[in-house]
């Protein structure tokens, strides 16, 4: 496991100077729009990015919600250091660096959590579930953005050796539920991507 958690750090740490100028940059900007669309936050939130990468969608987040607090947390001390170094909301927004299955934050602490394009990449989704029900404050919110596997093409991308997993509607549900986590809804953002908001009972 340990192996397998490095490798993917080693990916995203290679990728992490040129990340906002490809590709993916310009879909990643059209799934945060329409993320933002789906939102509802207190005033104040304080706010948890899961696998925040660059930081782009808590930049969108703090401009979007100007009392917004958030922290990013990245697997990659490489994204963290381009996520801190374009961070426009310093100190509202701090960036650190850990585990999505061993989360370093209290219980309750956060009252909503975005997990964008990441969730694919976890060899243990239900502990990374677990842990965002532990820090999520009841009533808070986990929006989970990731590619459907009720998609074909990608049907056949999860059975690559690259250790990548999608989920379809059902899946995403008992997932959270095993959590304690109720699912509000699924949302097409963009194709194959799929928002699937989860509430913490109050």
């Amino acid at each position: 496991m340990n192996n397998f958690i490095n490798n993917k750090k080693q990916l995203f740490d290679r990728w992490a100077s040129s990340y906002d100028w490809t590709f993916p940059s310009f879909i990643y900007q059209a799934i945060h729009k329409r993320l933002i669309s789906q939102i509802q936050l207190p005033a104040n939130a304080n706010v948890l990015d899961l696998g925040c990468g660059t930081g782009r969608l808590l930049n969108r987040l703090a401009s979007h919600f100007p009392n917004l607090r958030g922290t990013g947390l990245d697997l990659s001390p490489q994204m963290l250091r381009v996520a801190r170094q374009s961070n426009q909301h310093h100190p509202r927004l701090i960036y650190l660096e850990g585990n999505a299955e061993s989360l370093p934050f209290a219980e309750g602490q956060f009252n909503a959590v975005f997990n964008t394009i990441s969730f694919l990449h976890y060899p243990q989704p239900e502990k990374v579930l677990n842990e965002v029900a532990r820090v999520l404050s009841p009533g808070g919110n986990f929006y989970l953005v990731d590619i459907t596997a009720d998609n074909s093409a990608f049907k056949l991308m999860a059975n690559s050796p690259t250790g990548i997993k999608f989920y379809h509607q059902e899946q995403r549900q008992q997932l959270g539920a095993g959590a304690g986590l109720l699912c509000l809804g699924h949302y097409y953002l963009l194709g194959p991507v799929l928002l699937t908001v989860f509430a913490k009972p109050e």
